[in-house]
């Protein structure tokens, strides 16, 4: 590493290994690195063509930066301490360049990240800190370079990105429990952090919807004494797959609600499609939408920058999790699926066909019935308003907590 007075760059040849950019090494006092305020993330900006494309990230505070590439698909992820992003709602969605789209967030308590999509392989040919004049705030510029696939290989990070090993491979059916416990509920609010799920109008995540509606239930749940609620993530935090599958079993629910919203990319039926639909874990889908619907719910990991072999490992190991799977798990499943639908239908507008099923990960629970709600489509104009609404979510919450009841009323009644 060569000093340059107020900037420092870090040159690579080919594919290289993971850079951690420090800050103190780039005139920015070591103290500002560790402080317990969050700094905050002021602008981002990308230049340049498909022969050299910069990216830059200006931040109020240095911090220390991670910088690595991952492959299937191309992608330049940058990890960062506890971060705030007060950037632009549009911002990362334009291509340039090399680079296709940028998204930020929360990747996990305290650590924030970047991930930059690419347009095919690329290196990181320079990576450096300036500081920004008359200021304590940096810029962190990376530059990057188109290269052959066959170079670039699975990545320079493929291990600083895998999450750990999947808790559900492994999962056994929960320890029964006396009849007087309260069942357990776990809320499972999709996406967070740096992944935003659908966008609808005005930039409008999925993520802060969900959110919404799972904290709305978990307070409509809690209100009525008889469950113990559990939220898979309380804020705007990123959750892998199988960290929401890990936390389900550790607390043993006896029920699992994924939250969800849809949406379509043909906007000339954007308007003309709309609802809720109510999905259950099947090794084939009931449709092609259905298909589509499992394919992008599963691909989150992927767009956060976790490492796509988590993807493959899970397709190899898709036969023992189903074997897994209890009959009578299944048709819990299926027998929650239709009291919700049927709630659901009195309350909001439902899709054209409100059940359908597919292979859904965050379903895969051989301890817990599990469904996963798709609440409407961020795509059409009159689902996004509603479902921004209070008095919608508390509706909604409110007929998925009657279905609950309606469901366990039953249980009991059948299994004294």
């Amino acid at each position: 590493m060569r000093r340059s007075g107020r900037r420092n760059s870090i040159r690579i040849g080919g594919v290289a290994a993971v850079l951690i950019l420090v800050a103190a090494a780039f005139g920015v006092a070591a103290a500002t690195a560790h402080r317990a305020v969050a700094a905050e993330a002021t602008a981002m900006r990308v230049t340049g063509d498909a022969k050299a494309t910069e990216f830059e990230l200006q931040l109020d505070q240095g911090v220390t930066a991670e910088v690595f590439t991952l492959a299937n698909p191309y992608r330049v992820i940058v990890d960062l301490p506890n971060v705030s992003f007060t950037l632009p709602e549009a911002a990362g969605h334009k291509a340039r360049g090399l680079v296709k789209a940028f998204r930020y967030g929360l990747f996990a308590e305290s650590k924030a990240r970047v991930v930059i999509d690419t347009k095919g392989p690329v290196r990181v040919a320079k990576a450096y800190m300036d500081r920004v004049p008359s200021s304590s705030g940096i810029v962190l510029k990376i530059r990057l370079e188109p290269m052959e696939a066959a170079a670039f290989g699975s990545g320079t990070g493929a291990s600083r990105a895998a999450e750990p090993p999947s808790a559900v491979a492994n999962a056994a059916p929960a320890p029964k429990k006396d009849a007087s416990h309260k069942p357990v509920i776990v809320i499972d609010p999709g996406h967070g952090g740096i992944d935003p799920g659908a966008t609808g109008v005005n930039s409008m995540a999925e993520k802060s919807i969900v959110l919404d509606v799972g904290r709305k239930l978990a307070d409509t749940l809690n209100a009525t004494g008889r469950y113990v609620v559990k939220l898979t993530r309380s804020s705007d935090v990123f959750v892998s797959l199988d960290e929401r599958l890990s936390f389900s079993q550790k607390a043993s629910a006896d029920l699992f609600v994924s939250l969800h919203a849809d949406a379509i990319e043909e906007r000339v039926f954007a308007e003309s499609v709309r609802g809720a639909t109510v999905y259950t874990l099947s090794e084939r889908a009931t449709d092609e939408q259905a298909r589509k619907m499992a394919e992008k719910e599963n691909a989150s990991d992927l767009l956060a920058g976790l490492d796509s072999r988590d993807i493959q490992a899970d397709d190899q190991v898709r036969g023992i999790l189903f074997d897994l799977m209890r009959r009578e798990t299944a048709n819990f499943s299926a027998d929650f699926s239709n009291v919700l639908a049927k709630r659901l239908g009195k309350t909001i507008a439902m899709s054209r066909v409100p059940q359908r099923s597919a292979a859904f990960k965050v379903l895969k629970q051989p301890h817990s019935p599990s469904v996963l709600i798709e609440l409407g489509y961020m795509s059409n104009t009159e689902d996004q308003r509603q479902m921004a609404t209070a008095e919608w979510q508390t509706n909604v919450a409110e007929a998925i907590t009657a279905a609950i009841d309606a469901y366990f009323t039953k249980r009991t009644a059948e299994h004294p």
